[in-house]
């Protein structure tokens, strides 16, 4: 049970009314933590434009690399319903279960390309408060990168550690929108 439950649906501004009666036809159900966003309208919208920003077809980052990363910085972070929702994603962007199986050993995997491996462990460093980024890291990440992707990927690594701290702060539970076993 969350720490905080959804408003009844008549307290919700008809804007957002509309965007919850689109995520029942469309996913089949509502999706829990913008309901609890939406609690606060303001910072919802402007969650979800950062969310549409990082998910642009124009991004420079390959849609399944973002969505292994999201899925990495939730199992982390412990947000059963971020790990849930990003797995379903890898899936949809045609990523294999096989990248996901690899996410908790990115360096052991041998279904990670080696872009993918560089990704996961900058985004666990950024994520784990007890480490940081050294020199040695961040000149691999170059790499594979160039300095706009790594601007693009460390947003998003940031976003991601704010919206599954979120979640997971507020105890928000998966959905089932995947059936990943490692999640």
């Amino acid at each position: 049970m969350p720490r905080i439950s959804p408003k009844k649906a008549s307290d919700y501004p008809w804007y957002l009314r509309l965007m919850y009666w689109h995520q029942q036809r469309t996913r089949g159900q509502t999706i829990l933590p913008t309901q609890v966003w939406g609690r606060s309208p303001l910072l919802l919208r402007r969650f979800l434009r950062m969310f549409g920003a990082f998910e642009r077809k124009s991004s420079p980052l390959d849609p399944v690399l973002r969505a292994l990363i999201t899925v990495r910085v939730s199992q982390i972070n412990h947000c059963a319903f971020c790990i849930d929702f990003n797995a379903m994603r890898v899936l949809e962007q045609g990523g294999a279960k096989e990248k996901l199986d690899g996410l908790s050993d990115p360096l052991g995997s041998a279904d990670l390309r080696e872009t993918e491996k560089a990704a996961l462990l900058y985004a666990e460093r950024i994520t784990r408060s007890d480490q940081e980024v050294d020199d040695v890291q961040f000149d691999d990440l170059k790499r594979y990168f160039s300095a706009d992707e790594i601007v693009e990927l460390t947003g998003l690594i940031a976003f991601q550690n704010m919206s599954s701290k979120f979640n997971a702060a507020l105890d928000l539970p998966a959905q089932g929108f995947c059936e990943w076993e490692g999640g």
